[in-house]
């Protein structure tokens, strides 16, 4: 009961304290509404681009990739951290600079609106079909299981996935459609805080129940007796090779942090470039930190149960269980609840944003008022919210959720990319061949990872077979070279699509070279030391790879 009484309190504090901060923003204007009147400060969108990228299939997914693999996986959260350097320093200056609310909206200066449209409605199938039903379905499994809710309302385990994903859902929809962006970055800032605090107690008190109440002796236990697990870079079987980070990882970094609207957002609502330019900073130095929680827990739970779990992904569910104090469970099931909350809700903001801002105002009511063009964007958001909790429960039976929504979301955060950075590059690059841009790079990988990848790996899986050959590893070592690694696709494809867009442009190049004009709705006058500690923390993610090396 204390532990329930807990987790009441503090999301009823995060929801008082969001209303307070909010109440005198004005909701009726899009800059209002959708960028938090571009009033966002250094501490607000760090903390919030934190929380926006942490929830459950990330805490749980990634512990559970450490404790089969170890640290190597640690490469989404470091190099995560270059990738907003470079946002900081060369996209979000252009992005500010044109007054941008949605990154389409920059493709519609640079191509033309058909090129927004398309690239918009991307970003919305993804969040729609992926993004929503997985975050909402993951965090319902997480506070089902915390609270052990089929026995505490006597309901069966699939009726309790349902009475979750609609009480996420519907507090969720409540802060991201209600509230704005403003809410929804006040409420990230205290759920990051409390999910730093939380999250570093966990493996704090598992060192120390390793090392006896000592948690250095605890650290020098799990190195010692696990020397394989911590290797910073990954082999061919890994679930991230080393060598990828030069090919497909960086690229996925760079439009995750750099062009996804469900993130840039928060940098987008900057009240100047330079508290943009902090914030990104400030969550880059802070992501260098994340292994601890998000990947130092799982090799935790790999040497405390002895790497017997049946699967990887109970790792950090049951070490929370075993390690954590009965009185701080229901203060870390806030702040879980708060990282889901914030995933959910973020997605769901943003996808009013594209939806008000590029398709009802550009498409169905041109003459639309700022109003008039939040009124249905959250009307949208409302019929969204519902939509995915009808359908998050059915992810059930699609798998690994993990592996669904890298593989998925493949489909279209490389064709976005590439002609976000084709359009910023080059002048002279016609609308028609971003177009065929986003079109092309959408088949191919499709192409390549839903029909060509089975058929090579089911072909090598086969042989080996015939041959006798039976051994796991020697089966893991054939499955990764049967195919290039899905991250080697993605570069593969960049290139290629980077080329065609080239070669368009040079055979039927824009009668006038392009020119960002400069809005002045942000001051875009640089922080200056950005550049410097850019630098810094670039040299600490290096010092990191090479002291793990």
């Amino acid at each position: 009961m204390l532990g329930i009484l807990s987790f009441v309190g503090f999301t009823a504090l995060v929801a008082v304290i969001s209303y307070v901060a909010t109440r005198k923003t004005n909701e009726n204007t899009s800059d209002g509404y959708f960028l938090g009147g571009r009033s966002l400060t250094a501490g607000v969108i760090a903390g919030s681009l934190l929380l926006t990228n942490l929830s459950t299939e990330q805490i749980v997914g990634l512990n559970g990739s450490a404790y089969q693999s170890g640290l190597s996986v640690m490469v989404w959260e470091t190099l995560a951290a270059i990738a907003m350097i470079v946002t900081a320093m060369y996209l979000l200056p252009r992005y500010l600079k044109g007054g941008l609310t949605t990154v389409p909206g920059f493709l519609a200066k640079r191509f033309d609106v058909m090129t927004k449209t398309l690239t918009s409605g991307l970003f919305l199938t993804g969040y729609v079909v992926v993004l929503l039903p997985v975050i909402l379905y993951s965090g319902a499994l997480a506070i089902s299981g915390m609270f052990n809710i089929p026995e505490l309302l006597n309901v069966s385990k699939e009726q309790s996935i349902w009475i979750c994903v609609w009480f996420i859902g519907i507090i969720g929809a409540i802060y991201a459609i209600f509230g704005g962006l403003k809410a929804v970055a006040i409420s990230d800032s205290i759920n990051a805080i409390g999910l730093l605090i939380g999250g570093i107690l966990i493996p704090i008190f598992g060192l120390m129940m390793i090392g006896d109440g000592s948690m250095l002796d605890g650290l020098s236990v799990l190195v010692k007796e696990n020397p394989e697990k911590f290797k910073s870079m990954g082999g061919p079987t890994d679930p991230v090779p080393f060598y990828t980070i030069f090919t497909g990882m960086m690229l996925v970094q760079l439009f995750y942090w750099g062009t996804n609207q469900q993130i840039i957002q928060r940098a987008l609502g900057a009240k100047n470039l330079a508290e943009g330019q902090k914030g990104l900073l400030l969550a880059s130095f802070i992501k260098i930190l994340g292994p601890i929680i998000v990947v130092l827990p799982g090799l935790i739970a790999f040497h405390m149960f002895s790497g017997g779990l049946e699967s990887a992904d109970d790792a950090y569910p049951m070490l929370v269980g075993k390690v954590l104090p009965p009185s701080l469970l229901g203060f870390f099931a806030a702040v879980l609840f708060g990282a889901i909350l914030s995933s959910f809700n973020s997605v769901l903001n943003s996808s009013v944003t594209l939806f008000g801002i590029d398709v009802y105002k550009q498409h169905i009511n041109k003459d639309a008022d700022e109003k008039t063009v939040v009124k249905y964007g959250k009307r949208f958001g409302i019929l969204l919210a519902i939509a995915s909790m009808f359908i998050a429960p059915l992810i059930a039976k699609a798998g690994s959720l993990f592996a669904y929504l890298q593989e998925i979301n493949g489909i279209y955060s490389i064709p976005i990319l590439t002609i976000i950075v084709v359009g910023y590059l080059t002048k002279r690059v016609p609308a028609i061949a971003a177009k065929i841009g986003l079109l092309s790079g959408c088949l191919l990988y499709i192409l390549s990872q839903f029909i060509l990848q089975p058929y090579f790996v089911d072909s090598a899986l086969e042989t080996a077979a015939n041959n006798g050959i039976t051994d796991a590893a020697q089966l893991a070592l054939i499955k990764a070279k049967a195919y290039p690694h899905f991250l080697d696709i993605m570069a593969i494809l960049f290139v290629l699509n980077i080329i065609i867009m080239l070669v368009i442009g040079k055979l039927k190049p824009r009668k006038e070279a392009f020119v960002q004009e400069y809005t002045e709705e942000v001051d875009i006058t640089p922080w200056k030391h950005t550049k410097v500690v850019g630098v810094l923390i670039t040299l600490l993610v290096v010092a990191i790879y090479v002291y793990f090396s």
